[in-house]
């Protein structure tokens, strides 16, 4: 079994994906939830999705300063491909905060510096757009945007727009396993 095969079973077997009624951060409404968050609080997990993620920038030809994601569930994913790379992280807060130096990332971004920017789920590709804005409010050119998976419902386009999208997983490839294992 492959990385990635290993990664979709993984989804079954933590139990990530939940099916009932979700009202997602995108505001849409939907009959299943994908929790990376389940996957990405397991060690071995996490690292599977750090070495796929690496790997496929890697082949990708993607050339990145920094990883960088936005809080709370990319933090983890971040932290593992920056450990995985040997580039240095950097998190993006989804407000400035309100004490201290008020800066809405953690972490340095110089100009001109190319920062892999990565996501757990994307639906419409907003949060992750945002979190784009203000890396490149700080000078930082976007290399990639890379994501564990892809809902499939409008993300691609929008983020393909302007960036170069690299879904780990498709949910059409999720759906797909699960129906191949019950036949």
């Amino acid at each position: 079994m492959g990385m990635k095969e290993e990664l979709i079973e993984a989804f079954f077997s933590e139990k990530a994906i939940l099916f009932g009624h979700f009202i997602l951060t995108s505001g849409k409404e939907s009959d299943y939830y994908i929790n990376v968050k389940k996957l990405i609080t397991n060690p071995r997990t996490l690292k599977l999705i750090a070495r796929l993620m690496a790997e496929k920038v890697k082949k990708g030809g993607i050339e990145f300063d920094r990883v960088a994601g936005p809080e709370l569930g990319a933090v983890p994913i971040a932290t593992a491909l920056a450990l995985e790379t040997g580039k240095p992280l950097v998190i993006v807060r989804k407000k400035p905060k309100g004490h201290g130096t008020g800066s809405q990332i953690e972490g340095d971004v110089n100009p001109g510096e190319r920062v892999l920017l990565v996501e757990d789920v994307t639906t419409t590709g907003g949060s992750v757009l945002r979190a784009a804005e203000v890396l490149e409010r700080e000078g930082a050119r976007i290399a990639a945007i890379m994501v564990v998976v892809d809902r499939e419902e409008g993300a691609e386009e929008e983020i393909g727009g302007k960036y170069t999208f690299l879904p780990l997983v498709k949910v059409s490839e999720l759906f797909a396993s699960r129906n191949s294992a019950v036949v």
